[in-house]
């Protein structure tokens, strides 16, 4: 029996130039790896739809990234740069704060030159977190004030041309704190492409969170303590899986945000392999690693992922860890951008990982 997987085996030697700083000229110019043969193909993004069958369901995530990113100061004139990760009832927002000195309950920060936020104490599950009562609508205030939330491994400051790409073109449901970026590759040509050939597409809403990003500190993964999101399958989309199931068409997952709903809501219902999914809404903090039980996804599409991170994890275990390690070590020799901005690829789901049917 081979040994238990640790933070080690996800780990990858990454030149630091092939982490994209800034997305492709065009969204669907970006690089396609297809990892779901013997041996790696190299595509175009825009080649997407010839790689599908007619009567293949896409399952995208429908989230809009607020302007969640909050530069202000202390009353003492100590600079406070504050990250919203949700927005809550009555003007409440819990959020990150780089601050040089933790702020007390009453503390007023002045955000933006344009308003005060008060603290009202830590939250969060190791307190790592405070609780902030903003004096008016959040999603209005951040709207105003805020600023793009790129990822810490993106060095420039956000501009124009971020707000426009660090966002779907079919966003709908405000409240992510980082991009589905898969997604980021769709343009409405594309889909209008993916239309054409028959391939059906529905949504599901996760919003992402700054957890994201969370490093895995732990060498022992099951020892990581997974960060929680909300997300939503709505009545549409549990029928359109059910119908790609009957036609014995696969369900194609864009993204790991995608992926964990589906499966989360799966869990929910307790469905087996193919079993019918039930409109589900809820906090997800599933932690998917390899040995893990897909009874939904067939096929993603994603982009390439941090190091020893719980999105390399997902991946190799959807795809299986040997043959992700593998596709990996090509896209660095083929020179493929990396993160959120960067290029992706199109896996199948492993056979070993498979619900039975």
């Amino acid at each position: 029996m081979p040994a238990p997987l640790t933070l080690a085996d996800f780990d990858f030697a990454l030149p630091s130039e092939l982490i994209a700083q800034h997305p492709a000229p065009e969204r669907s110019a970006s690089r396609l790896l297809d990892g779901r043969g013997a041996a790696p193909r190299d595509h175009i993004f825009r080649d997407l739809p010839s790689l599908l069958d007619p009567g293949d369901l896409m399952v995208f995530n429908d989230t809009r990234v607020i302007k969640a990113r909050l530069f202000g100061r202390k009353g003492s004139g100590g600079a406070v740069e504050a990250l919203v990760e949700r927005i809550g009832e009555h003007g409440e927002v819990l959020a990150q704060l780089r601050v040089s000195k933790s702020p007390r309950p009453g503390t007023v920060i002045r955000f933006a030159e344009a308003f005060d936020a008060e603290v009202l104490g830590r939250a969060g599950p190791d307190e790592s977190l405070y609780r902030l009562r903003f004096p008016c609508d959040p999603f209005a205030l951040l709207e105003a004030h805020g600023h793009v939330p790129l990822p810490p491994y993106i060095t420039h400051a956000d501009d124009a041309d971020d707000e426009r790409r660090y966002q779907t073109v079919f966003a709908a449901r405000s409240g992510a704190v980082a991009a589905p970026t898969a997604a980021l590759h769709f343009d409405e040509a594309v889909l209008a492409a993916l239309d054409a050939r028959g391939i059906a597409r529905t949504q599901v809403t996760l919003h992402v969170g700054a957890g994201t990003f969370q490093p895995v500190r732990t060498e022992r993964i099951e020892d990581h303590r997974m960060h929680s999101e909300w997300c939503e399958l709505g009545e549409d989309t549990s029928a359109a899986i059910a119908a790609a199931r009957a036609r014995g068409a696969r369900v194609v997952a864009v993204g790991t945000t995608t992926v964990r709903t589906l499966e989360s809501a799966a869990r929910a219902a307790g469905a087996a392999g193919g079993g019918a999914l039930a409109p589900w809404h809820g906090e997800t903090d599933i932690f998917i690693t390899p040995g893990f039980e897909f009874r939904i996804v067939d096929a993603m599409v994603t982009n390439f992922h941090l190091p020893k991170s719980t999105l390399m994890m997902l991946v190799s275990a959807f795809a299986g860890h040997a043959n992700v390690m593998a596709l990996y070590r090509h896209a660095v020799e083929a020179r493929y951008r990396f993160f959120s901005y960067g290029d992706a690829m199109i896996l199948s789901r492993a056979a070993a990982t498979a619900a039975p049917r």
